[in-house]
């Protein structure tokens, strides 16, 4: 393993001592000059880079940063095995050169950016923005993400986005609206993104109704959300990819839906190492079971297709498939009953519908789409709906022609060819990790550990299991629980987990996220802020709730001397420099209010409370005067106040919130009888003061289905904060 290193040669007559690369690599050692020199006091030698947070400094370390990663791709993380000592120099001096023409050492501070490093990010399943609002406040040694894209299908979701990044930020970040499953969707999202390079995609498709392939009963339209998020995946083929997924997705279907998702994401190919793999295998046919290896291999390059390709691909292999049954049929029957049986028909017919699995695949969306429309549930309809759309997929399709084959009296002699053309048609649905698995059962041991080498060269994602990650470990004051997949490419470090940036200790309260914003009661809206006075509001108790703001650091780390609280980093705004806003926040009902140029510019935005009657509020002061809903069930009882609701929650101002959800009214605020805003759910889930929800505040009944207002849009987002943590654990590593 070589290692890198700069170090200082000897002074020159005014002090300056010039920086040099070497290299250490086998016994031997590359030198290079850098052609920058500095003061010796002002050189770290642990650290190797430059002290100080001067501009001259600052482009100092840019450039040191910059020449330590492009050597450490040429020693390590080459597409060309080795280098000589001779290219490694004429390389890196070819760098060295291309800096020194391009760059002075006097820059001013509109061109630091230059010298940064911008990774690219999309947001798929966008929401209100919460990955992309942390990807955005995240900064590593001047390593910053450049936003690139969004989508999201809901109309309010490109309102706030457009909003929010294009006009407040003034970023050229596109956004899609369009339901990720339509056949266009992936061209449209390219034609967005243009010919930039992605290095990192992100988004949480619901799984909420997912299951295992073939026993899909519900033909829900967010069913199979997460094989469309990665069919983006395979084409960007960024260097890392997250996907955030709620906490029961680990013990879903006892814990298979879990292991498919990891099966799925380990099915994703580095194209380029498929021919090693296919000559492997061609070198394998020579055993009785020719037939599958081939049928092995015309699906594994069927991964090397481009997407208008793969249809006529798959077509291809149902073909080479019927082609063996043809052959095989007057083997098993006599003419006549070649052309009439019914089990012969099944046969010669199910590989017609496999032939055109595309044209099958859109009419189930279509009659999705319409069985979600037409609100088909819990009623007479939706058992046809289901048992229509059960029988037209492949893996049924290839159920019944299997049952056909056993029920065929099929002479011994060609029980195998039948069984060997079933084994065919489930590596046609098969992913990549189960086709593998079929191949690695046919091969014989002395030749298995070289196919492993192939197989560990050949998945572009390195991926071990998902983890559990609590938001309030990154200061938010919620106990958000939410599953993160984190794909890493294979040629990047490898992401297991996202450290906690806080203690248990020092985690962020409600008290600490809210107290600033109560100043307001019933039915009431602020578009400003007000002084809240602790010692008038507490009286007795005031000395124990001031004692619950703490100074902290952007991440949550205590920090008495320079940090803020959590509500000046709130109002003051997260994000970096070169993020700041460009006008101030403002609100707009809908598009149409924005082309008009209807905006509504507030010191405060989102601040309105509920009008509840007063029975509710009521209701609320028992509930809140107990501290808990099951607690407080008798004395609801004595005042005629029960309710049929489930739960409320009463918010506790010395811990964290619980998971904050899309529905206001399930939260007690803990001091006042009366449920949150919109800004006080938003600052529970970690999102600046400055970022302004769009369009209607709230929606009900049927509507819930189609209208993403305020309210949902905080409750769905991913916390800002958390995100932030992952973007900067991706900083730290990604090269």
């Amino acid at each position: 393993m070589a290692t890198i290193n700069f170090y200082l040669d000897k002074p020159d007559k005014k002090g300056q001592a010039p920086i040099h690369l070497r290299i250490n690599c086998s016994g031997t050692q590359i030198k290079l000059a850098t052609g920058q020199k500095i003061a010796p006091e002002l050189f770290d030698k642990q650290k190797q880079r430059a002290k100080g947070q001067t501009y001259d400094v600052i482009e100092i370390n840019h450039y040191l940063n910059y020449l330590n990663d492009r050597a450490d791709e040429l020693l390590h993380h080459s597409n060309k095995r080795t280098y000589t000592q001779e290219e490694i120099k004429d390389i890196l001096n070819q760098h060295i050169d291309s800096y020194k023409d391009s760059h002075s050492v006097n820059i001013v501070k509109e061109q630091i950016s230059l010298y940064g490093k911008p990774f690219t990010f999309v947001d798929l399943f966008a929401g209100a923005g919460g990955f992309s609002e942390g990807f955005l406040q995240a900064e590593y040694n001047n390593k910053f993400f450049d936003f690139i894209a969004a989508s999201d299908i809901n109309e309010n979701c490109e309102l706030t986005h457009i909003v929010r990044y294009n006009h407040q930020l003034g970023l050229n970040a596109e956004f899609l609206r369009q339901d990720i499953t339509e056949p266009d969707f992936l061209d449209n999202f390219l034609k967005k993104i243009g010919d930039k390079t992605i290095d990192v995609v992100c988004g949480g498709p619901p799984c909420q109704s997912f299951s295992l392939a073939g026993k899909r009963k519900k033909f829900d339209k967010k069913d199979d959300l997460f094989s469309h998020y990665l069919e983006v995946i395979k084409v960007l083929q960024p260097k890392y990819f997250i996907m955030e997924n709620v906490k029961g997705i680990l013990t879903k279907e006892d814990g298979k839906i879990k292991d498919l998702i990891i099966q799925e994401i380990n099915s994703i190919v580095d194209t380029k190492e498929i021919p090693v793999l296919v000559s492997f295998i061609r070198k394998m046919k020579s055993n009785n079971n020719s037939f599958i290896l081939e049928c092995i291999i015309k699906r594994v390059e069927i991964e090397t297709l481009r997407e208008a390709e793969i249809e006529n691909g798959r077509e291809q292999f149902i073909q080479f498939v019927d082609n063996r049954f043809k052959q095989l049929t007057p083997k098993i029957a006599d003419y006549k009953t070649s052309k009439t049986d019914q089990r012969i028909n099944t046969i010669r017919h199910g590989f017609n519908i496999l032939a055109r699995t595309k044209e099958w695949e859109k009419l189930k969306r279509d009659i999705i789409k319409e069985k979600d429309h037409c609100n088909i549930d819990n009623d007479a309809f939706v058992e046809q709906f289901t048992s229509f759309l059960t029988h037209i997929s492949s893996e049924n399709v290839i159920e019944q022609i299997e049952y056909s084959f056993n029920d065929l009296k099929v002479p011994s002699t060609y029980k195998k060819d039948c069984s060997d053309i079933i084994t065919a048609l489930k590596i046609y649905t098969s992913s990549f990790d189960e086709t593998v698995d079929i191949l690695l059962n046919l091969t014989e041991s002395k030749e298995k550990s070289a196919l492993k080498e192939i197989l560990d060269s050949i998945r572009l994602y390195k991926i071990e299991k998902p983890f559990v990650a609590n938001s309030s470990n990154y200061g938010v004051p919620q106990n958000r629980e939410r599953v993160l997949f984190i794909g890493c490419r294979k040629d990047q470090k490898f992401i297991s987990e996202i450290p906690a940036t806080v203690k248990e200790n020092e985690k962020v309260t409600v008290f600490e996220a809210l107290y600033d914003l109560d100043f307001i009661g019933n039915n009431e809206e602020a578009h400003h802020y007000e002084l809240v006075d602790i010692s008038k509001q507490y009286n007795g108790t005031a000395e124990k709730m001031k004692s619950l703001l703490r100074k902290r650091t952007i991440d949550g780390k205590e920090n008495p001397k320079i940090g803020k609280s959590f509500s000046e980093w709130s109002r003051e705004g997260r994000l970096i420099e070169r993020y700041q806003p460009k006008t101030k926040p403002f609100y707009v009902k809908n598009f149409e209010g924005l082309q008009k140029g209807e905006k509504y510019f507030d010191i405060l935005n989102n601040h309105k409370t509920s009008n509840q009657n007063k029975d509710v509020i009521k209701r609320l002061e028992i509930i809140l005067k107990n501290g808990d809903y099951k607690k407080a069930q008798c004395d609801l009882e004595e005042c005629g106040l029960t309710s049929n609701k489930r739960s409320y929650n009463v918010l506790k101002p010395d811990s964290q919130s619980p998971t904050v959800m899309t529905i206001a009214d399930d939260y007690i605020h803990y001091k006042t009888p009366r449920a949150l805003t919109v800004r006080e759910m938003a600052r529970l889930q970690s999102f600046d003061d400055s970022f302004v929800f769009q369009g209607k505040r709230s929606t009900g009944g049927n509507n819930r289905k189609t209208e993403v207002p305020q309210y949902t849009l905080v409750g769905n987002a991913v916390p800002p904060l958390m995100a932030r943590a992952i973007a900067m654990e991706i900083l730290k590593n990604i090269k």
